[in-house]
């Protein structure tokens, strides 16, 4: 066994690990970050594309890339589609803010180059990872490499940014962990498809047949899902057959798409967690390994670049300013976005699908929510303020 030592231990390699490892980078903080994937399998993963307007900043002011800027597309707002017609909300206009529309494959690519480019310590396809002595000041991970050599790596400080099957956060005592848990009746049904644009922004249509959203990625290439059962099986799904169910509920409030071959199909389940708290002893989590919300809001990945920004300056302090506490202010700080993000993803995901045993007035009901939303600006302004972020 190789036995090392660095400063941070990183337990996932995915766009909270490398964030975090890059901005201690710029800090004078080494780290060394491991990933049970290899890379071509996370560049190769399809995930969501939106991203606020300070995660854009974030990754341009700290130096790892500008393609954001150069390939993403400003979106300036999104359609809200029910009761026959499509209602545009104004991000620009009532807060002054945008998101770009850049897939999280890109994200990873760009700080994955960046690590490279900087010399970072990311080990990729690992296998056999555990981690011992959390409450001690040498927190250790171990693993097999991806050539087969088994390794030891103590750091002062451990986290867990492995995602939302964390090793890490099930290493936290069962008597001082809470999880608090939520699943949902529904999943998407997402589809890939070499098509152009059918919109300029993001549709999120309420229909009786349930929910759809369109999105987009390139000039070539869009993404799209609709509200399905969880145990939909997508072999029993034709081209033709998504296309009708597409079309039927977006054409309800007046919209028709533009058609193509459909290169991906994936039935993606819902659900909403927290767990608290998201430290003990040495050991912090970051990122879906510690919460995890509906896509409907938009809010997974960028919840996670918000912790590990938190994170950073936390372990700054904590590292190099000799501050004992700062690792609980990362925790206590972190959580009150979480949880505005857990609301915010929750309201949007009850307000625009669904429920399988819906009755008639649950259908109004929601219709009557939408309205007040798209008729009122306090209650757009509440929607554009959480889909582009809240200030750090």
């Amino acid at each position: 066994m190789i036995t090392s030592t660095t400063d941070v231990a990183i337990v996932g390699g995915g766009p909270a690990g490398l964030m975090l490892a890059h901005l201690l980078h710029k800090a004078g903080i080494d780290s060394v970050a491991i990933d049970v994937r290899t890379r071509e399998e996370i560049e190769n993963t399809h995930r969501a594309g939106i991203l606020e307007q300070d995660s854009v900043k974030l990754l341009t002011d700290s130096g790892v890339s500008d393609r954001v800027l150069r390939d993403g597309y400003r979106h300036a707002g999104i359609d809200l589609a029910f009761g026959g017609g499509g209602h545009r909300i104004d991000f620009t206009a009532l807060v002054g803010a945008s998101v770009q529309l850049y897939p999280q494959t890109d994200v990873f690519i760009d700080l994955a180059d960046a690590r490279a480019r900087d010399g970072g310590d990311v080990r990729f396809g690992v296998s056999d990872v555990s981690v011992a002595d959390l409450t001690t000041d040498r927190p250790v991970m171990r693993f097999t490499d991806a050539d087969g050599v088994r390794h030891e790596v103590a750091g002062r400080i451990l986290v867990g940014a492995d995602g939302s099957r964390s090793i890490c956060r099930h290493e936290f005592p069962e008597s001082l962990r809470r999880q608090f848990f939520r699943e949902y009746p529904f999943a998407w049904f997402g589809i890939l498809c070499e098509a152009p644009p059918s919109s300029e922004e993001l549709i999120y249509s309420h229909s009786e047949r349930g929910f759809a959203l369109i999105s987009q990625r390139t000039e070539t290439l869009q993404r799209m899902y609709f509200q399905c059962d969880p145990a939909e099986d997508v072999a029993d799904w034709s081209d033709d057959r998504i296309w009708e169910e597409l079309q039927a509920r977006v054409g309800a409030n007046g919209y028709v798409l533009k058609e193509g071959p459909i290169t991906s199909k994936t039935v993606l389940p819902f659900r909403s967690f927290v767990q608290e708290p998201m430290r003990h002893g040495n050991l912090v989590l970051a990122g879906d390994a510690a919460h995890t919300v509906p896509p409907t809001g938009a809010k997974g990945l960028n919840l996670a670049l918000a912790d590990v920004r938190v994170l950073a300056e936390q372990l700054e302090r904590h590292l190099r300013g000799g501050a004992p506490d700062a690792l609980d202010q990362y925790a206590e700080r972190a959580l009150q976005r979480v949880w505005k993000a857990q609301h915010f993803s929750y309201w949007m995901t009850t307000m625009l699908h669904r429920l399988p045993d819906a009755s008639d007035f649950d259908v109004r009901r929601q219709v009557g929510e939408l309205t007040s939303v798209v008729g009122s600006t306090a209650g757009s302004t509440y929607l554009a303020e959480g889909y582009t972020g809240w200030p750090s």
